[in-house]
């Protein structure tokens, strides 16, 4: 829930500020709990804790969806490089990138039409979307992890998988998990991306 309908349910009574320490203070009441309270791009959520999806899974179990390694590369290039065309992704990639690759990340909710390029054929612009930013249990695309240098970035998809994997281990946030095709097909992988 986002600050601003927390602010309208309480009838303007409360300030930003006052809802904010209220919130962190429920957030250490629930600490040691099987489930947290966590603030994302969207708002404040609960959701349950790393630690508790074994017990989960039992319950109901979900397979995690599956994404080959050029859909995490093309998310990781529109993720670090936004607002960028298809053009510009293929440039990156080195490869022509699928309508449908493209296609299952607007499905999902990762990414979106922002706008459209000045230039011959208006091409698209794509960017991530706050669904992203959520489902990674991400305030904001700061808290994705620095690319050092251009020429040194090595391969954008690693970076991708290593801000899940940071999120996961120091925050203990991500109620998602990613799980890498690494044997689908949908586009030759490249060996490093240059940023």
């Amino acid at each position: 829930m986002p600050l601003r309908e927390m602010k309208a349910l309480f009838g303007d009574s409360l300030g930003p500020d006052t809802i904010k320490g209220l919130l962190e203070e429920l957030k250490l009441d629930w600490s040691g709990k099987g489930v947290q309270l966590v603030n994302v791009a969207t708002g404040w959520r609960f959701q349950s804790r790393p630690e508790m999806r074994e017990f989960l899974d039992r319950l109901h179990p979900e397979k995690p969806p599956r994404y080959t390694r050029a859909t995490l590369e093309t998310l990781a290039i529109i993720a670090y490089r936004q607002p960028v065309t298809r053009g510009d992704m293929e440039d990156i990639r080195g490869v022509t990138i699928s309508s449908l690759l493209i296609k299952q990340l607007e499905d999902r909710g990762w990414v979106e039409v922002i706008g459209h390029r000045e230039a011959a054929g208006r091409p698209a612009l794509f960017a991530t979307t706050k669904q992203f930013l959520d489902d990674l249990g991400l305030q904001s695309l700061d808290q994705l992890p620095l690319l050092e240098s251009p020429a040194d970035s090595g391969d954008v998809f690693g970076a991708l998988v290593e801000s899940v994997q940071e999120s996961v281990a120091v925050e203990g946030q991500i109620p998602m998990v990613l799980d890498v095709d690494e044997g689908a097909q949908d586009a030759p992988p490249t060996d490093g991306i240059s940023l």
